[in-house]
């Protein structure tokens, strides 16, 4: 890792991302992709030094209150979150500044702030999002590596939903000819319904890859999957989009059981609730995105 001075920290939709780069080494991960121009090795992790001390500022300048997210480029719970402690640091801001909070984590070390999380929660909104791709926790280790594997994620999203905090499930991506499968989804789902959770987002099932995450991809493929490489090549050629021939029997099943269940799937629902500022002593609900 290495430490720099950000300039700003918050979004114009009030998004902020304490580091750059990641070290879960998840083989599809899109935020290795070029476009982003990270002028770094992606596991050379860049941390930004005065994250907390940018939000601060941020956070006394803004004249209406208003939900704070973060984990959308950079998992805020990295390994190294647990000695550098930027995500703490800034949560705690958040709670003294009545602001509210959504976090997307692929981390149980997001249970070392449970109480922080809690008393946001109790205040204003509070939403943890997690991503789930695989049921099979063999296959999990060799897509999601050097994080914790479905199960745990899953006895997290338990922990939340028996303290109240509201969660959200990113069913994405589902690579194709590797995990979209029915067996595979439908044991997703039932964790969903099982830890209650609000929503389910998902964009279809497949994956994209453009410039820095294909090559990424591709070379975890002929690590671990002998032959699959030009499987790929043959069936998308260099395309951005790579939806699974499975997408449509796969969807079927998903809105079919999200309905049965009464979980939001609509992607656009799902982020106008993430969007929207809870005020819990007043029963007022602003959104200011």
């Amino acid at each position: 890792m290495h430490y720099t001075d950000a300039k700003t920290i918050l979004s114009a939709k009030n998004g902020m991302n304490l580091y750059r780069g990641c070290t879960h080494g998840c083989i599809y991960c899109d935020s290795r992709s070029k476009c982003y121009q990270m002028d770094h090795d992606f596991e050379d992790v860049q941390v930004k030094r005065n994250g907390p001390d940018l939000l601060e500022d941020a956070l006394r300048r803004k004249r209406n209150k208003c939900m704070i997210g973060t984990g959308s480029m950079s998992d805020p719970y990295m390994p190294l979150e647990e000695s550098e402690q930027l995500t703490r640091r800034c949560l705690e801001l958040i709670d003294r500044y009545s602001f509210g909070f959504t976090v997307i984590s692929k981390s149980d070390l997001i249970l070392r702030d449970l109480d922080l999380l809690k008393r946001i929660n109790e205040k204003t909104k509070c939403v943890v999002q997690m991503t789930l791709t695989t049921f099979d926790e063999d296959l999990c280790k060799i897509l999601e590596p050097n994080v914790c594997t479905t199960a745990r994620r899953v006895e997290i999203l338990n922990i939340l939903r028996d303290e109240g905090i509201p969660t959200v499930v990113w069913l994405c991506p589902i690579l194709p000819f590797i995990n979209d499968t029915e067996e595979n989804l439908r044991g997703i789902l039932d964790y969903c319904f099982s830890a209650g959770v609000k929503g389910i987002i998902n964009f279809g099932i497949g994956l994209t890859l453009r410039q820095g995450n294909r090559e990424y991809f591709y070379q975890k493929l002929d690590q671990h999957f002998p032959g699959m490489k030009q499987r790929y090549i043959d069936a998308f050629g260099f395309s951005y989009s790579c939806p699974s021939p499975n997408h449509k029997n796969l969807m079927e099943i998903f809105y079919d059981e999200c309905k049965r269940h009464g979980v939001m799937y609509k992607v656009d629902s799902i982020f106008k609730y993430l969007k929207q500022f809870e005020d819990k002593q007043s029963g007022q609900q602003l959104s200011f995105f």
